[in-house]
């Protein structure tokens, strides 16, 4: 299959490297126009009425308060209420703040603490979400800390976007300053020679900046999260080293078994080449099943995953094996001082734990399979979140705003399910339907153009009641007892839905809670269908690759259960809190854009490594070796690529557990665990004894499945230019 564009690249090395550079600048002066393009937000379903409902209140109201500052006094704030009228007042003149309104000039109960010593300040910011972001920036910057002995903390949604932000911007810098470095001395070890070593970092750059490049281009037309960036860079550098690991790898086990510099160059795209072919399938048919949820911020992570993954595979197949051609045997030039000789292609520690594992396919696997589900088994009791600001350290100023308006106001306004219509609604309707709200469960008020009602009683009106009508919309809030994000929220967001609207009517819910729960049904309700395609196109490939039902099928099983077990220690660590002070982050439900963004990406490289250590067992049963000789020979050529690959890859992972934000942190530590688990337990464990345990059968097809594979599965006959002795590997431990 690859060995024309083999022979191709070899013949033609250094055009192929010149073009390559051309190629390479043309992306990066094209990928930095990205970062302009590129946007933050992307956690709402465009369809949902909680979306609506926020267009409606945008474009009808324009007062919906998404900065909140808490002012604390240190005594009663009614002794400073010139200095509050003041603050406000200055509040008002900022340029890109509207509808400023504070406990000093409203004199509402509910924007005073319930101690009397904080009072809250309102205020809209329109626009987009960037222009949102610039503005909070300056109220922070002008008006935030201790200010005429009054102490300002800045929350609501943009003070929490804009802490967020700042804060994952930080930490993702502090990440990749502890990971590359790490990184680097982890390839002089993997590679042995300087030379080897800076052959990822030449595939990585690449797949860097062709990806940016890609999303600059994609920002034009569409919405894109400027997140993407950070997986470009992390999954960028992964690819890369899997990938030259993969490739040096096989071209010096070529070039030790007598093979020519050019010849080892075409073997090694032949075989290497195609395990890279295939296994980039795998993990960009994962990441594609992100293009299925209408969140842009999870359909950029496939825009940005897939684009990485496909630039990254045609480097290693047309620049990889170029670059080998030119340097031919001094791939191993620049030999590291600690290292004597160039590193094994073959480790016997793996072979050897194969043959453990086979000798004693039940009795190795039953405790690893239990402890797997033993970790997987917190997920009985998962829950779902979205960010606020308690995924940011109790320092952050919009953590300390938002822990006041919960512990000490009666009622956090800014946290009320919005109930609205986009149509004249009557009066008599209003008051009917604001009634009504009232006596459900959990509601403190409900404040409408009608007035403010409790228990079903209107108890007062205020000129103030007119900004909640208009003479083409209602909007109606209803304040509740409850925690935004808590389950009683959830509960009587559903409550207020199915109540009866006035007829006529149709009245939209939205607020925090219900852009919650629509952006948990938006990702739920695709699941299904997103596992489906990733698991019939996982099998299908793996087919193709294996020629074996059976063989995806375990794959798929033994990944399944591998990744659960990430999830479950999550869940454990993340929602029970069991890490919490160590790590310092505040015990939550869990991110479900996240969480699935976790699954997926670990889901595909965990068939990364799969494709690896199967290559090497498939080409050794085509060879004629038995099926215990197969595994253990095989794992032991293949184990020392997938173990280092994986640890280089989870240090990339892992430093993101830095981060002060908890959803960072659980992203971090879930991928880099999930891929450790599937190199070691799964690769070096499980595999080994299902494959003892299916015996001969671990390669069956019906018949007319097996016509189709050798008709259409992509395969490599073995090369008859240099005769390849046997390698054995002890298989006794």
């Amino acid at each position: 299959m690859l060995r024309p564009l083999a022979h191709l690249v070899v013949r033609r090395a250094r055009l192929v490297l010149a073009a390559s550079v051309v190629v390479l600048l043309a992306a990066a002066v094209v990928g930095v126009g990205a970062f302009s393009k590129l946007q933050g937000g992307g956690f709402e379903d465009p369809a949902a009425d909680s979306t609506r409902a926020g267009t409606v209140v945008s474009q009808r109201f324009a007062d919906d308060p998404d900065l909140v500052l808490v002012i604390d006094a240190g005594r009663p704030v009614d002794q400073v209420a010139a200095q509050g009228r003041a603050l406000t007042q200055r509040l008002a003149q900022e340029q890109g703040l509207t509808s400023v309104a504070s406990y000093w000039t409203t004199g509402a109960p509910s924007m005073r603490s319930s101690d009397g010593t904080k009072a809250m300040v309102v205020a809209t910011i329109p626009g987009e979400f960037d222009q949102q972001a610039e503005v909070a920036q300056h109220v922070v910057d002008t008006y935030g800390g201790t200010r005429s002995g009054l102490q300002v903390d800045v929350s609501g949604e943009s003070g929490v976007n804009l802490d967020v932000t700042s804060q994952i911007t930080g930490d993702l810098a502090f990440a990749e300053a502890i990971a590359i470095p790490l990184m680097l001395a982890l390839l002089g070890l993997a590679f042995g020679s300087l030379v080897a070593a800076l052959l990822p970092l030449a595939i990585g750059v690449i797949a860097i900046f062709g990806t940016f490049a890609e999303l600059s281009v994609l920002g034009s037309l569409t919405d894109v999260s400027v997140f993407a960036i950070n997986l470009t860079t992390s999954l960028g550098l992964g690819l890369a080293v899997d990938y030259a690991l993969l490739m040096v790898s096989r071209y010096r086990e070529e070039l030790a078994l007598g093979r020519s510099p050019d010849d080892a160059v075409v073997r090694t795209v032949e075989t290497a080449g195609r395990t890279i072919v295939f296994s980039a399938s795998t993990v960009a048919v994962a990441l594609g099943a992100l293009m299925l949820f209408p969140l842009f911020f999870l359909r950029s992570f496939a825009y940005a995953g897939i684009g990485v993954i496909v630039i990254a595979m045609l480097a290693a197949l047309v620049v990889l094996p170029a670059l080998l051609t030119v340097l031919g045997t001094r791939v191993n030039a620049g030999r590291l001082p600690w290292v004597k000789d160039t590193p094994r292609t073959v480790a016997p520690f793996w072979g050897r734990l194969a043959g453990t594992a086979m000798r004693r396919p039940a009795l190795t696997a039953l405790p690893v399979v239990a402890g797997l589900l033993l970790l997987a088994s917190p997920l009985a009791h998962v829950s779902f979140g979205t960010p606020d600001d308690r995924v940011l350290p109790t320092t952050a100023t919009s953590r300390i705003a938002g822990d006041a308006l919960r512990e000490d106001f009666t009622a956090d306004d800014t946290d009320a399910i919005t109930v609205v219509s986009s149509r004249a609604v009557s009066p008599t309707a209003v008051t009917s339907y604001a009634a009504d709200l009232s006596r459900l469960g959990g509601v403190e008020r409900v404040d409408s153009s009608a007035g403010t009602f409790v228990r079903g009683s209107r108890v007062a009106t205020s000129p103030a009641d007119a900004r909640n009508g208009r003479p083409e919309a209602q909007r109606l809030s209803v304040v509740m007892r409850y925690d935004a994000q808590s389950d009683q929220a959830k509960d009587l967001l559903a409550d207020v839905r199915d109540l009866p609207q006035p007829a006529g009517t149709t009245f939209l819910a939205g607020g925090t809670t219900a852009t919650l729960v629509d952006g948990q049904d938006a990702i739920t309700s695709r699941i299904p269908l997103a596992a489906g395609i990733i698991a019939i196109t996982t099998f299908v490939l793996l087919f193709l690759f294996t020629g074996s039902l059976l063989q995806p099928l375990r794959a798929l099983v033994l990944n399944v259960i591998g990744l659960s077990a990430t999830l479950g220690a999550m869940v454990w660590i993340f929602e029970d809190g069991h890490l919490a002070s160590w790590l310092g982050f505040t015990p939550q439900p869990l991110n479900t854009s996240m969480l699935l963004l976790m699954f997926c990406i670990t889901f595909g490289l965990s068939m990364d490594y799969e494709v690896f250590v199967m290559s090497r067992i498939k080409e050794l049963h085509e060879a004629g070796a038995g099926i215990r000789e197969a595994v253990t020979t095989g794992l032991a050529r293949s184990g020392r690529i997938v173990s280092m690959a994986a640890v280089i890859l989870a240090v990339s992972f892992f430093a993101f557990g830095t981060s002060s934000v908890s959803f960072l942190q659980m992203f971090g530590l879930g991928a880099g665990l999930a891929i450790l688990i599937d190199a070691t337990l799964i690769r070096g464990v499980l595999v080994p004894a299902a494959m003892r345990l299916m015996g001969d059968r671990a390669w069956w097809a019906p018949a007319p499945l097996a016509r189709l594979h050798r008709r259409f599965g992509l395969s490599e006959a073995p090369s008859a230019e240099v005769p390849v002795p046997a390698q054995r590997v002890p298989v006794d431990a």
